[in-house]
């Protein structure tokens, strides 16, 4: 018992010392977790004021950011404003370069431009020289039937002399105006300048957009005559196709005897020279609706074309008329260095002929058609006849310095005339090809050979310095209107011993009167100031034929009395407007 109360008290001491210790334990506990948590607090209080800190910091760094990129895009935006600036200087920079480039350019073309005649100018100079050469005719021919009727008496003969003397110095004079009156830049560059032009417009027609819906007019060689004739119906049918704004297509096989050699020797007309196929072809003169146009030949044509020579372009009119003698010749000589353009195989055989033939200048072209023409289409001329202008040439020459050498090309279907010509003239250097002659004759002419030689003599007659031919020749027409396509007026560098130039088939050559004329003889017409002719021919002694259109009368005027009248039609895509005058003539 007292055990048990012993043991109880026991374990209530150790109770109490239990729970004294627990207790203990758990102040410390407490006292452990109040530490904990102060703890805790101050990391939690440290915590937040380095949140805080850093926050704000945070906060300012924006801040700083955003302002920096403020003033950034501000500097981007005011260097794009400076670039936009520096542009706008440049470009105004440039374009005043290009100002001050300009004016100087302008300047130096004022500098170095030539100067531009008048109208009256060129057609007074040229008229002066054309009168005197009249004035010639008349005296040479007067004294020489003088001294025909009067054998014997020497003073016709000394008079004629002299007035020859004064007759070339006058020209020299004349001709020496042309090289120093400050012009003779402006012409070549005038005649370049519009032959690029022609040159452009004829290549265009010849080479349309689009090849399949282009307008055609199908010229057919089926005119049975020789080179020159044939020729010139190629240039008739590009007269008609610029007058109708249609494009060129030969058709040579069947009908042409050099339909096989052509494309050897020359370039074609265009990138595209054949005939549409499976399209119908209309003869002329059709409609502007109709795409394929056959051309008949110029003396079998109806109704004629309006626009034939002698018309020009109206377009050009203004320009030529003041830098050419005769318009039309320029013209045709301009569609004839389209259609004439050489392979390289054919500038080379010239070449080759040129070298062996020694080719120079001085030298005077000279043409003698035989064989068939003669008694045909034009009367028998001796080569004496030709040599005299040959000789007066060269007379007019030498009054401008030393003539070393006077030399002639000889362009003939008859050989023997190499011979004579030799024999009879033997101060002369007489060339061109015995071999070219042997290939023209009647019997030769539709070889490959006989086409080489005609195109040699063309060339180099059209490269000589004068021409002496009778232009009832067609060759020698075509090695004229070629030679007025190498200089700015080659209108005077010619004597023909019979027509004066025409194109065939043309209309007529119109002269209008400048002064006028009491009729002295039968033979001859009055005129009138302003009154038109009908011109049949120049008779090289003073005097010209034609028919007054205001008598009707036929007869003789003297040259110098009238000049001639230039006719023009305007070209547009759907029609030919002629001049009023055309227009009268036509009626």
């Amino acid at each position: 018992m007292i055990y048990l109360i012993i043991r109880r008290k026991s374990r209530n001491t150790q109770l109490r010392h239990c729970c004294r210790n627990h207790s203990i334990l758990l102040d410390f506990g407490i006292m452990k977790l109040q530490w904990l948590m102060r703890v805790f607090a101050f990391f939690a209080f440290v915590l937040l004021v380095m949140s805080m800190i850093r926050r704000f910091k945070w906060n300012q760094h924006n801040s700083v950011i955003e302002s920096n990129n403020q003033r950034l895009s501000k500097c981007i935006q005011t260097l794009q404003n400076l670039r936009l600036a520096n542009v706008k200087l440049n470009a105004e920079l440039d374009d005043l370069n290009k100002k001050i480039r300009n004016q100087q350019r302008i300047k130096e073309l004022k500098d170095s431009e030539p100067i531009t005649p008048s109208k009256e100018y060129e057609v007074l100079r040229r008229r002066i020289y054309s009168n005197t050469k009249e004035y010639w005719y008349y005296v040479n021919s007067r004294l020489e039937s003088l001294n025909k009727s009067m054998i014997g008496v020497k003073r016709i003969h000394k008079i004629k002399n002299i007035v020859g003397e004064h007759f070339r110095s006058l020209l020299k004079d004349i001709s020496g105006l042309a090289e120093v009156d400050n012009y003779s830049k402006w012409r070549q560059q005038e005649s370049e300048s519009l032959s690029i032009l022609v040159q452009s417009r004829l290549e265009e027609i010849q080479n349309p957009p689009n090849w399949f819906t282009a307008r055609q007019l199908v010229c057919k060689m089926e005119k049975l005559c020789g080179f020159g004739c044939q020729l010139h119906h190629i240039v008739y049918c590009f007269i008609v196709a610029y007058s109708t704004q249609r494009m060129v297509v030969l058709d040579y096989y069947k009908y042409w005897r050099y339909g096989d050699v052509w494309p050897n020797i020359f370039l074609p007309l265009g990138e595209t020279s054949t005939s549409l196929k499976n399209i119908s072809v209309v003869e002329w003169p059709g409609n502007q609706n109709s795409q394929i146009v056959h051309l008949p030949p110029i003396d079998s044509i109806h109704p004629k074309p309006y626009f034939l020579p002698q018309m020009i372009p109206a377009d050009l009119a203004p320009r030529l008329t003041v830098l050419h003698g005769d318009p039309i010749v320029w013209w045709i000589g301009q569609i004839l260095k389209y259609m004439l353009r050489p392979q390289l195989s054919t500038i080379h055989i010239l070449d080759d002929y040129a070298n062996k033939l020694k080719f120079q200048k001085p030298i005077v072209g000279v043409h003698i058609r035989r064989t068939d023409k003669i008694n045909t289409e034009a009367s028998l001329h001796t080569l004496d006849e030709y040599m005299v202008h040959v000789e007066e040439y060269y007379k007019q020459k030498e009054l401008s310095g030393n003539v070393s050498r006077k030399r002639i090309y000889l362009a003939t279907d008859e050989q023997t005339l190499f011979d004579e010509a030799k024999r009879n003239y033997p101060e002369y250097e007489i060339i061109g090809s015995d071999d070219i002659s042997k290939t023209a004759s009647v019997n030769n002419r539709n070889s490959k050979e006989a086409l080489i030689g005609i195109i040699v003599d063309i060339h180099f007659l059209s490269l000589s310095d004068h021409l002496v031919c009778t232009f009832s020749s067609q060759l020698c027409r075509v090695a004229y209107e070629i030679m007025n396509s190498l200089y700015p007026d080659a209108s005077s560098r010619f004597t023909s011993l019979d027509d004066i130039y025409y194109f065939g088939g043309q209309a007529h050559r119109i002269n209008e009167v400048v002064l006028p004329h009491k009729a002295d003889g039968p033979d001859e017409i009055d005129l009138q100031v302003e009154d038109q002719i009908f011109v049949d021919g120049n008779h090289w002694n003073g005097y010209s034929k034609g028919k007054n259109l205001r008598t009707g009368l036929l007869g003789l005027y003297p040259t110098f009395k009238v000049i001639p009248k230039i006719e023009t039609a305007t070209i547009t895509d759907t029609e030919t407007i002629i001049s009023q005058d055309g227009k009268n003539k036509n009626n």
